[in-house]
């Protein structure tokens, strides 16, 4: 059985960084990364200082590149089947392969699911994006829309200065929120979406269709891997892993970064490149305090 200062699971932002913290330090310590991510639909990342616009692939083959110039770091291409407590150790299972750590850092991030709409899963993380913040400006002067109720309440204030005009979608759904002056609202079942020159067409069950340049959707999202739930570690409501601060899970020894966790404080994780990869550090450098 291998043995290692600290096990990282997640190759995205937080894993990463973790990673480089801890090698930092001469912490011997290995990555483990799945080769799924939560950004995989984006062809660039945004808002990311330094980094606008780059790739998602890109960014992370540059970070394994610093990772190389550290003797104590490794990084492996599996996927982890379980991950357990032995003592105050931790045992990370490669299918038949144990790995022994005396800390982790989970890092697993977690699965957005869309609303069941024919044509928006292949437009997601271009045309179709769920943060402003990250896919706005890339809608700047064209029609935005708005699908569903769940973010009407604060997407067409913050998309108001990007837009020409903005229409939400309820899908039959009850418009429970008052929205700001010349913002749109059809009530029609929205049936399904392609790609067009300007963007977007949506097709509606009854009338004619719309054209947009991009579209805003709300996401429901679960954990991407299950260890928390194997380890037992308190959960928030939105379903992601209760952190403090500094990282550190309701297990000692275990902590977490990036989207799959957040402190109590938040109602959900702020999922963003830059803030992923901020918690990585924390959490890190907070496990490597543990150590000692």
């Amino acid at each position: 059985m291998d043995s290692y200062d600290a096990v990282v699971i997640g190759g995205g932002p937080a894993g990463l960084q973790a990673t480089l913290t801890l090698a930092r330090v001469h912490r011997r310590v290995l990555m483990i990364d799945s080769g799924s991510y939560r950004n995989d639909p984006a062809g660039h990342m945004h808002n990311v200082v330094t980094h606008d616009g780059t790739p998602p692939g890109e960014f992370r083959a540059a970070a394994r590149k610093d990772l190389a110039a550290y003797d104590t770091a490794t990084v492996r291409d599996e996927t982890v089947t379980s991950v357990a407590m032995d003592g105050d150790h931790v045992v990370v299972s490669l299918g038949d392969e144990l790995v022994r750590a005396r800390g982790v850092v989970l890092a697993t991030g977690v699965v957005d699911t869309l609303p069941d709409k024919p044509g928006l899963s292949e437009l997601f993380g271009s045309v179709v994006a769920h943060c402003p913040f990250c896919h706005g400006h890339e809608f700047a002067g064209g029609h935005v829309g708005i699908l569903g109720v769940g973010g009407a309440g604060h997407l067409p204030g913050l998309v108001g200065p990007i837009a020409s005009r903005i229409t939400v979608y309820t899908d039959g759904e009850d418009l429970g929120a008052d929205l700001p002056a010349g913002v749109a609202v059809r009530t029609d079942a929205v049936t399904g979406l392609c790609r067009s020159a300007a963007g977007a067409t949506i097709s509606f069950a009854d009338g004619p269709s719309e054209e947009v340049a991009g579209l805003f959707v709300s996401t429901t999202f679960a954990q991407r891997a299950p260890f928390a739930e194997q380890l037992g570690l308190r959960l928030n409501p939105s379903g992601c892993v209760e952190v403090d601060v500094m990282g550190r899970t309701s297990l000692p020894g275990v902590h977490a970064a990036g989207d799959m966790a957040h402190v109590a404080a938040l109602p959900m994780p702020m999922a963003s490149v830059l803030t992923a990869a901020a918690s990585g550090q924390v959490a890190a450098a907070s496990l490597a305090a543990y150590l000692l």
